[in-house]
């Protein structure tokens, strides 16, 4: 992950290159987010008028762990849809509330830190606060499923659709299933054909997005966690975060210094 805080007319000279790969450019004066949509080649008179800010660029298997992403592509991360977003020009304007500006920018002077200091697990906490900032993005641009509907997978909006509201309660496939009016066995197959994962999955990783979230943030008890993202059994949650992060829930509170 790269963090520069060069003048507009620099990024617009390294947008060029950067089509791939998802970057923001965030605007802390303003409280306003730049998001560059992936597969664009973006003119460096798109950025002439933007304000001095920063600009982070990162690598989408930063979110897989040690580089062994489990995402079948990194075009169906939920987190990284916002990327996807499909505006004219290549790029989306969102603007941070204030209340969440200090999120922002707290989070952004962590990343910086740790990539200036280095120190041991340094990259587990970057991951860590980047993390919390794509959260952040996504909220603020609600149209992972518009983005879904968008592309023609009208079907795989509304099971994330279902999945972002029910995340934080009892919910298992037969519950998505009912929703989206399909038996349980062929919503399977199509999630499965259309993402490379089962619905379940996407349940799971939906939780532990919230649940890292609550880790970094907030100070409540593991079990706490546990049961805001709709597991009622502690011991369960340990074990299910420590397989998907290959830490448990209290040494990734620990690994990201406080700000």
């Amino acid at each position: 992950m790269s963090v520069l805080r060069p003048g507009p007319e620099d990024l617009g000279d390294r947008a060029r290159h950067i089509h791939d790969f998802p970057a923001l450019w965030y605007v802390p004066a303003a409280g306003l987010v730049y998001i560059a949509a992936a597969g664009q080649v973006l003119e460096p008179t798109q950025f002439g008028s933007l304000q001095a800010g920063v600009a982070m660029f990162f690598d989408p298997a930063a979110l897989g762990g040690d580089g062994g992403s489990p995402w079948p592509s990194w075009r169906t991360h939920p987190l990284l849809f916002p990327f996807l977003h499909g505006h004219s020009g290549g790029i989306l304007r969102l603007e941070v509330p204030a209340a969440r500006r200090s999120t922002w920018d707290g989070a952004i002077a962590a990343i910086e830190a740790e990539l200036t200091t280095r120190q041991q697990g340094y990259g587990q906490a970057v991951t860590a606060h980047l993390t919390l900032l794509l959260i952040e993005l996504a909220r603020l641009a609600r149209d992972v499923v518009g983005d879904l509907r968008r592309s023609g997978e009208p079907l795989l909006a509304e099971v994330f659709e279902v999945i972002d509201r029910r995340h934080a309660e009892p919910l298992s496939l037969r519950d998505v299933a009912a929703e989206v009016g399909m038996t349980p066995g062929h919503l399977t197959t199509i999630v499965r054909r259309r993402t490379g994962r089962t619905v379940q999955e996407w349940i799971i990783e939906r939780r532990m997005a919230q649940a890292r979230e609550l880790l970094v943030a907030t100070d409540l008890a593991v079990g706490e966690v546990a049961r805001r993202v709709g597991i009622s059994d502690p011991g369960y949650f340990s074990r299910l975060f420590s397989r998907a992060h290959g830490t448990s829930p209290r040494q990734w509170r620990a690994l990201p210094p406080r700000h």
